[in-house]
């Protein structure tokens, strides 16, 4: 039961990373693809008070709470809902009372944390007892502090909507407006920076125990310690592709929070381009198998004197991306020759392609191509932002040629600078 839940953490994590998530009154947006990680039968999202909690968003189909609704908290529930400790209770529990939650046998809770400081929680209800475990407490910990950061995002997006709401029906004159708008302006950079430092934080915690997924499963799938049998191979081969989706997804989300607060620095050497192809072709090369594409290079070598990790990060964004919106059994080029004072790096495939009007744009943060291919791939719209300005600091240029169900080329042009 506890592999089963783990697999299912794995593969379906990156959907709460998805810029294109989004909250509807209810919370859909966030218990629909919860449910293929936890199992429940209804689920609740508070926020704490100092005296009571607050509904904020439900799953139920016989709802007996409105949101904005509150509930009254004594001092034995409030100790330990505001504790960091994540719970399994059953329908005796103080809160399940409270709540009038009793036709319901199992409860978990998980914190919404945001700096060490719990702000509510999410409240997953079954009709069967004992029904969650210790493993379904590890992944509500990883999940919940995912949803974290979602819904604070969320929440801070109203304070646009409340300054818009202010000019538009002019309640306050002008003057008083533009000192409102500026007070909540110095509150949305302090909460974007506890946003961006939290993001970090998790990504980091993410991370550790994806590598070791990663490793394990490699070594499991070359059957280092023993046989396996065609559905476990199949299993194993499917965890460490997913582990490697998920881990270029947190990287990214760290790369960004980097070059946003301008720490990112270039590390130059000289190095043989070759290298750095063929050791991206390596690692994406499980994710270009699960797919039947095939990816051919053809390297004119020599030196380039450049950050050889960033140059990596840009073969392995484009390789990755073009893996993503190929079809089965497609083909990738990977193109590297020099023009005049330049290297130019060329990656081509033959998948859905981008429309002409979206080619500038596709380089935006967070931006992505809304269509029925690209909604079965999950995505931080980071990658190609992150890869145009790690070329950009290598003060070279982007550019990408395509048209729709005609594949797309990415050229990257950098200098061939000599040490001096």
């Amino acid at each position: 039961m506890g592999n089963d839940v783990y697999k299912k953490a794995i593969e379906y994590l990156p959907m709460f990373f998805d810029s294109r998530l989004q909250f509807d009154t209810h919370g859909a947006g966030i218990f629909e693809p919860l449910r293929k990680i936890l199992n429940f039968d209804e689920a609740y999202i508070f926020f704490l008070n100092p005296e009571n909690i607050r509904l904020r968003y439900i799953f139920a189909k016989e709802r007996n709470f409105s949101v904005e609704d509150t509930f009254p908290i004594d001092n034995e529930i409030k100790s330990e809902l505001f504790s960091r400790s994540n719970l399994i209770f059953d329908c005796e529990n103080p809160l399940a009372k409270l709540l009038k939650l009793e036709h319901n046998k199992s409860f978990l809770t998980s914190k919404l944390i945001i700096m060490d400081t719990v702000y509510g929680f999410v409240l997953l209800c079954k009709k069967e007892k004992s029904f969650y475990s210790k493993a379904d407490i590890e992944i509500a910990t990883a999940v919940g502090a995912v949803i974290s950061y979602n819904i604070k995002d969320i929440e801070l997006s109203d304070i646009f909507k409340i300054q818009l709401k202010a000019l538009k029906d002019g309640i306050i004159t002008t003057k008083k407006a533009y000192k409102t708008i500026k007070e909540q302006n110095i509150k949305i950079l302090e909460a974007d920076t506890i946003k961006t430092d939290f993001l970090a934080n998790i990504s980091h915690e993410l991370r550790t125990p994806l590598n070791a997924i990663i490793g394990f499963s490699e070594s499991l799938s070359n059957q280092l310690f023993g046989p396996l049998n065609e559905k476990q191979t199949e299993y194993v081969k499917e965890i460490h592709v997913s582990g490697i989706h998920l881990l270029g997804m947190i990287n990214e989300i760290l790369d960004i929070s980097k070059i946003e607060t301008k720490e990112m620095k270039l590390n130059l050497s000289e190095f043989l381009i070759s290298l750095a192809v063929n050791e991206v072709v390596n690692v994406v090369k499980p994710l270009a198998d699960k797919k039947s594409i095939s990816i051919e290079t053809n390297i004119l070598d020599g030196n380039i004197f450049a950050d050889f990790q960033k140059i990596r990060q840009i073969l392995y964004n484009l390789l990755s991306n073009a893996i993503k919106f190929s079809y089965e059994n497609g083909k990738i080029g990977v193109k590297v020759y020099s023009e005049k004072k330049n290297l130019i790096i060329e990656v081509k495939d033959n998948g859905i392609g981008i429309p002409k009007k979206y080619h500038e744009r596709i380089f935006e943060k967070f931006f992505q191509i809304e269509n029925t291919y690209t909604k079965k791939e999950s995505s931080t719209g980071l990658g190609l932002t992150i890869t145009k300005e790690l070329v950009e600091m290598h003060k070279g240029e982007i550019t990408v040629k395509s048209n729709i169900n005609q594949g797309a080329a990415f050229i990257v042009k950098l200098p061939l600078v000599k040490k001096s």
